[in-house]
């Protein structure tokens, strides 16, 4: 018998005993921004939540996932009606979400998947497959588009891990939380490496169903590189991937599986490659010209295979705003700009730079490293700084709990784009959503960091901060999601460097990958999910 996990906020992330409130900086720079905060608005208690009522789970389908793994329990149901992005938290703080699975099953043993998938498959029956929650894309959002009833599979039961230390692999349950995972390496003396900021309660299984990228990406890669061998339990039955370092037969079946989201089947387990833990680690902050001027120091040294395990540059704007909102989940400010003062600087772009490995190499890394930003233009801020993000590095969903608890909108996107077209696609983006805003008659705080580098490009993370307007938060969002989703398709970013498709991006899919890449990706379903029951609506268009 396995039980889905309730151990977080149901209307929003994390721990329920973690508190966050606007500091009175935070609340300040708000103010200065013409950004109304209102009353704290309480969430409703789950007893008044007024769930869809459920339609039945047919008993063939409950019988092949095991009765007792089957949930009804309207607290599962809303847990699981939906991941972490603005639109799902404000469906669940409504309290009447639009939508929610009629059961959530949670799979004990990895032999259960194949009946199961066959019995929802004959029984008309979608199958939301469910890891962590953490989606901020709509990629766990239980649809039935046109299926008689709808499960959320919770992955939780699938927690096993098996190493191999001469190969420095390891086989990883789907189910397992990044901490969980990191604990099982750590008691044998290695790392998987793989930190993004959904780590705390993310999974392994969702790490490769959305292609993820971890905080230290530049270090250890990102999770599709770490992959080494997958396997897919789909409807139509098992695939997988032999247990070598590379195959030169015919395209990557490794790479049809990673990154597809649940749309062609379920992922149980995943074979990655693992490193020995780190000897030393120092995390320090710097202090660039502005944004271009980090962002070249971090092409140097990209283009010079020097980059440190973790490279962040943030504009200008989200550095103010790490000093305004500095507490839990920022930097120390006062010190900060003392520091600052010090320095004969009043503002510029936030640099933090991790090193990790043996004591020498991070010692001699660090040498070089000093003398690349040096000649960039950048201030050493010291360690102390850049101990404090490591210390906050997971916290930032907390504070936007603490920005929707009063009533503000709040959320992310990211893209990527060569280094010859970077800097354009950053002002493009930052354009556009100024511009709707201004078009909404909203206040609102824009803002972006660099924190994924490679030699021919970088990745650009933007969180707007706004008002809700008139029409309401959600409607405000929608427009200023597609406002800079028209600008990266027209500065030729992608929709997404980490965050995957989900179903909000399906609509822009066409744009990066055409017609015929559609095509193509609708007929790999249709052979692995004939009847179209795995994640419908995510990813993949429907067909018409």
């Amino acid at each position: 018998m396995a039980d889905p996990r309730r151990d977080t906020r149901w209307w929003g992330w994390g721990d329920p005993s973690e508190t966050t409130v606007l500091s009175a900086g935070a609340e300040n720079l708000l103010a200065e921004a013409g950004i109304e905060v209102a009353a704290v608005r309480p969430v409703p208690s789950m007893e008044t939540i007024r769930l869809p009522e459920a339609n039945p789970v047919p008993d063939a389908v409950a019988g092949a996932a095991g009765s007792r793994n089957v949930s009804v329990l309207d607290e599962d149901r809303l847990r699981h009606s939906g991941g972490q992005s603005y639109a799902d938290l404000t469906e669940r703080r409504s309290g009447v979400p639009g939508l929610a699975p009629d059961a959530v099953v949670t799979i004990d043993s990895a032999s259960r998947l194949l009946p199961l998938l066959e019995s929802c498959a004959k029984n008309g029956v979608a199958v939301i497959p469910f890891g962590g929650g953490t989606s901020v894309v709509g990629g766990v959002v239980p649809e039935r588009n046109g299926f008689d009833s709808v499960i959320s599979l919770d992955m939780a039961g699938l927690r096993s891990a098996e190493l191999d230390p001469t190969s420095m692999t390891a086989r990883l349950g789907a189910g397992l939380r990044g901490p969980e995972a990191e604990a099982l390496l750590a008691r044998a003396g290695f790392t998987l490496g793989h930190f993004p900021q959904s780590f705390e309660y993310a999974t392994i299984g969702g790490f490769a169903a959305t292609r993820s990228a971890g905080q230290a990406s530049s270090g250890y890669g990102r999770f599709d590189s770490l992959v080494s061998s997958i396997r897919l339990v789909a409807p139509a039955g098992e695939l997988s991937t032999l247990e070598t370092p590379h195959s030169a037969i015919g395209p990557s079946l490794r790479e049809l599986v990673v990154g597809s989201e649940g749309a062609f089947g379920v992922i149980p387990d995943v074979d990655v490659r693992i490193r020995p833990l780190p000897e030393a680690k120092r995390y320090e902050a710097w202090l660039a010209e502005d944004f271009e001027a980090g962002n070249q120091i971090v092409r140097g040294l990209a283009q010079r295979d020097r980059l440190p395990t973790i490279a962040r540059v943030s504009d200008p704007e989200e550095t103010a705003v790490s000093l305004g909102m500095s507490g839990p989940s920022g930097i120390a400010g006062d010190a900060f700009r003392r520091y600052l003062k010090l320095r004969g600087k009043s503002s510029g772009s936030l640099m933090i730079i991790g090193l990790e490995g043996t004591s020498a190499r991070v010692r001699d890394d660090r040498r070089e490293l000093a003398r690349s930003l040096r000649a960039g233009g950048a201030i050493p801020l010291g360690q102390s700084a850049g101990r404090s993000w490591s210390k906050a590095r997971f916290h930032g969903p907390y504070l936007r709990e603490a920005l929707l608890d009063r009533g503000l909108v709040v959320d992310t996107l990211e893209t990527a784009q060569q280094w010859s077209r970077h800097r354009g696609l950053y002002e493009s983006v930052r354009a556009a959503i100024r511009s709707e805003l201004d078009s909404l008659g909203v206040a609102g705080v824009v803002m972006c960091h660099l924190s994924h580098a490679y030699p021919d490009g970088a990745s650009l993370y933007f969180t707007v901060i706004a008002s809700p307007g008139s029409d309401g938060g959600l409607a405000c969002w929608k427009r200023i999601k597609g406002a800079a989703s028209r600008a990266i398709q027209a500065g030729g970013g992608t929709l997404s460097h980490h965050h995957a498709t989900g179903r909000d991006h399906q609509p822009y899919l066409e744009g990066e990958i055409g017609a015929l890449g559609i095509d193509t990706l609708r007929a790999v379903k249709e052979r692995l999910d004939p009847t179209g029951i795995m994640n419908p609506g995510c990813l993949i268009p429907l067909s018409a």
